[in-house]
């Protein structure tokens, strides 16, 4: 694989009980919420180290854990709102940086690949993966600049059109991304494990909703 010209970004937390997918509980426990959470961010982890990027690096809140695979750069993440940890996480970088999250463990390199395609950034300022929530699953720019993010009100359901807004209001050239569906809630579990069943989320998912028709 030859290393293209972008850095990705994966924006994380550690999945700790009660910090992660707390709109999965219920029908979830804790637990299980944060056993989802790291299948989750082990599966998207895996998949990002197969694509053409300069650097691969998660940002990470909280300490790493057995679901970090080698190969992957490792940051902390700034503290303060996720505009503010967003903002940071691009301010560190230098050149194209795409950034994405955990919550999509059904993506696929087809998903990225216009944004890491080597010409990429031909008459491009920014990409932009839209979420079917109303926020957004991808963002990707150019240049880094923290003021394209900061102040953007976040998990909101009009998080992304502000976004975007935001983006082309400063003149830049946008180009966006299939759009994806976010797993908060048990029915989005479900619809991200059958679009990727052979993923450690699917398996998860499978062996917590086997165990409680069991209970």
């Amino acid at each position: 694989m030859t290393p293209g010209p972008t850095t990705l970004l994966v924006l994380a937390k550690e999945p700790v009980p009660g910090r992660v997918k707390t709109r999965l509980t219920p029908p979830f426990s804790p637990e299980e919420a944060a056993e989802l959470a790291a299948a989750s961010l082990a599966d998207t982890l895996d998949l990002v180290l197969t694509l053409p990027a300069r650097r691969h690096v998660l940002v990470l809140d909280g300490r790493p854990g057995p679901w970090l695979p080698p190969g992957i750069e490792v940051r902390a993440q700034a503290p303060g709102g996720l505009d503010e940890r967003i903002a940071a996480a691009f301010a560190a970088c230098a050149g194209p940086t795409v950034l994405i999250g955990m919550d999509t463990p059904h993506l696929t390199a087809s998903h990225l690949a216009p944004a890491l395609a080597p010409a990429a950034w031909d008459g491009c300022d920014a990409w932009f993966g839209p979420a079917e929530d109303g926020g957004f699953w991808a963002l990707g720019l150019a240049r880094p600049r923290p003021g394209l993010v900061l102040g953007v009100p976040m998990s909101r359901p009009d998080t992304g059109c502000l976004q975007r807004a935001r983006l082309t209001g400063a003149g830049l050239a946008v180009r966006d991304l299939r759009e994806l569906r976010d797993v908060d809630e048990a029915a989005d579990a479900e619809h991200a494990a059958a679009e990727a069943p052979d993923g450690r989320f699917a398996e998860t998912l499978a062996r917590l909703t086997g165990a409680a028709a069991l209970r």
